[in-house]
């Protein structure tokens, strides 16, 4: 049998149930070629594949691009999960045109091979946005930023792996091996990127319907699915986006009242002069930190004025960032065309069709301003302090 000679496929029961768990690379086209051939030998009832249902509609919808709304996604406060999410794809997609390939072959051949055999395709990974909105609640403001940097040079470094490393990807799942810096220093991040997904991917496939079910999933996953196989594990907690802990509220407010008391005592008790130095000192710091942002991300130059103006007012207010704003500014005055839509999956495969590309520059708009925004503020704070003691 092809599979008892493959390192990568082991077989799992559960009551009545027999599972051909089958570990690929996502980006393979040995895997790809033998998931196909596996799948036509074992002729089962259903087979499972790691993919939730929005990736799933893209890749039976090619198109899909063209449906964005660009401006309620920044409406939403989306931009950031928007912009790793295309990182990821990023990086896959320039792989996969490295050596002739379609990202995500292997689940590609899987569900034609299902469609042939006539057995159900069973979907069974959370979906994207979900475990991207959960990492996003785990870790603070900079450390976003040094995961989206890490994805956009990880475009770069996409030219240099081999046929070699590709397989080498067989034993680690593509987003792990991206984030794998970041997932050491953040336990919490590797607990949402990998083990959550290995306890969903686990269950899921326990529900699956049909006797003999064959299971493709990233091979970085299988060792937990074998782990988490005889325990279970409850869904909705893991579908959940946990809303902010206190903490964190404590934080978003904590600043702006403390800028605002030092405001308030330099006029108090330094004087007019002293009070207006402060104000002074805080406006351009941050004016001009998050124009330059905005400048950066080659914003259309009224941008740049909005994010100049409302770094300031926005630095004080925990409820809204200069970046939010000055992505609905640019949105509306460089809406993306439908050539944008239609060009955003070559686009996104260099950093130069990062900025090019309407669409994602708006993205990038978001995070460049936010994090000029961010850095002005702490930069402004030791001058008001200095100004407030002269």
């Amino acid at each position: 049998m092809i599979g008892n000679s493959n390192q990568n496929v082991d077989t799992l029961t559960r009551g009545d149930k027999t599972v051909t768990l089958v570990g690929t690379a996502h980006v393979s086209r040995k895997s790809a070629e033998f998931v196909s051939e596996l799948i036509d030998e074992m002729k089962p009832d259903t087979v499972c594949v790691e993919l939730c249902q929005p990736r799933f509609e893209s890749i039976q919808n090619k198109n899909k691009w063209r449906e964005m709304d660009i401006f309620k996604v920044v409406k939403e406060k989306k931009a950031f999960l928007l912009l790793a999410n295309l990182l990821l794809a990023s990086f896959q997609k320039k792989i996969a045109d490295q050596f002739d390939i379609k990202p995500g072959e292997d689940m590609i051949s899987a569900i034609a091979a299902a469609e042939k055999a006539q057995a159900v395709v069973h979907l069974v990974d959370r979906e994207i946005r979900i475990t991207l909105a959960r990492v996003w609640k785990s870790i603070g403001f900079f450390s976003k930023i040094k995961l989206l940097i890490q994805l956009l040079f990880s475009i770069s470094g996409a030219d240099e792996i081999t046929e070699e490393d590709i397989e080498r990807l067989k034993q680690e799942d593509a987003l792990q091996v991206l984030l794998s810096e970041l997932a050491a220093s953040y336990p919490a991040l590797r607990e949402t990127l990998v083990d959550e997904r290995d306890r969903y991917l686990a269950q899921k496939i326990k529900s699956a319907p049909g006797k003999n079910i064959v299971a493709v999933v990233g091979a970085g996953h299988v060792t937990g699915i074998k782990k988490y196989w005889e325990t279970d594990i409850d869904l909705v907690e893991l579908d959940t986006i946990p809303p902010p802990g206190i903490s964190r509220d404590i934080i978003k407010w904590s600043i702006p009242l403390a800028v605002m008391a030092v405001f308030m005592t330099g006029f108090l008790f330094s004087g007019k002069d002293a009070g207006l130095q402060m104000v002074g000192a805080w406006v351009v710091v941050n004016s001009v930190m998050a124009a330059l942002g905005a400048i950066i991300a080659l914003a259309h130059p009224l941008t740049i004025l909005v994010s100049a103006a409302s770094a300031p007012l926005t630095s004080v207010s925990p409820v809204i960032g200069a970046g939010w704003l000055a992505g609905l500014s640019e949105a509306l005055l460089r809406k993306p065309t439908v050539g944008d839509l239609e060009d955003l999956s070559s686009d996104i495969t260099s950093l130069k069709g990062f900025w090019k590309n309407r669409a994602t520059r708006i993205l990038l708009v978001v995070a460049l301003v936010n994090l000029g925004s961010a850095i002005g503020t702490f930069a402004a704070i030791p001058l008001i302090v200095r100004a407030f003691g002269s």
